[in-house]
């Protein structure tokens, strides 16, 4: 365990102790793990811990090129289907010429029902057009129980033709960044053009955050696969490490979502 612990940071040691467990638990009783859903870097955690065993790992998250998604750990004899995944997507139907939605007030509904934000994937919205994913078990709950948004009376309806559900892809824009190390101040300060006192401030002041969880350590250490977004800046994601330049310094390559 402890071999495995030191390549992470500290706060993810639960969801790592977790991951292991969903790992045993397939191992021992030879029958397929449904995670709930987890964010890229979760998913990624999970992956790197697979080695050395007869298990498989899919995932799905409804739509395309979902950022969130439930994972399914299972024997190598399992062929997964599609119902394996227990992914739902509804639309809001809400009144369209005297309401307008943003992700927030959609997300903030749904984190009123008080059901845990790892059973609910993305959220999408195009004009005035609201899907989201929920896990299946949920799926009447969610129609008795989803019945308005701020004070706006809404409803929700099951997408079941996959035609209609919203596509879009995120575009991340490449770059090459040299940074003295992975602390998070300073890449903050490559990626900005700041100083690194001025990126920690950013920090500090709790204008940062990773894996979307706010982040005030300028010291801790990013990974590959982490998603960072920055108050006023946007969000960047560490794509790959690049070994070391000639000073020792760290050539990373960096997206940024356009």
């Amino acid at each position: 365990m402890d071999s495995i612990l030191q390549h992470f940071r500290k706060d993810e040691q639960p969801f790592i102790e977790n991951a292991i467990g969903w790992i045993r638990e397939v191992e021992n009783l030879y029958i397929p793990k449904l995670t709930d859903f987890l964010n890229p870097r979760e998913r990624y955690i999970v992956q790197s811990l697979f080695g050395g065993n007869d298990l498989l790992v899919s995932e799905e998250g409804a739509f395309i090129n979902a950022e969130r998604k439930r994972m399914l750990i299972y024997p190598n004899y399992h062929v997964p289907e599609p119902q394996d995944y227990q992914v739902t997507v509804f639309k809001v139907k809400y009144p369209t010429k005297f309401l307008t939605l943003q992700h927030k007030d959609v997300l903030g509904s749904l984190m009123s029902l008080g059901i845990d934000r790892s059973k609910f994937g993305d959220i999408r919205m195009i004009d005035d057009e609201v899907q989201f994913v929920v896990a299946t078990e949920l799926k009447d709950y969610m129609v008795a129980n989803f019945t308005s948004i701020g004070k706006a009376k809404v409803s929700v309806e099951e997408v079941e033709d996959k035609e209609a559900y919203i596509t879009f892809s995120d575009k991340w824009i490449e770059s090459t960044q040299i940074v003295s190390s992975m602390r998070l101040d300073a890449i903050i300060a490559s990626l900005i053009n700041l100083s690194r006192q001025k990126a920690a401030a950013l920090i500090k002041g709790e204008k940062v955050r990773v894996n979307w969880t706010t982040e005030n350590n300028p010291a801790e250490e990013l990974f590959e696969e982490d998603i960072l977004s920055i108050r006023g800046f946007g969000r960047f994601k560490v794509i790959a490490t690049e070994g070391r330049t000639r000073k020792d310094k760290v050539r990373l390559i960096i997206g940024k979502l356009e």
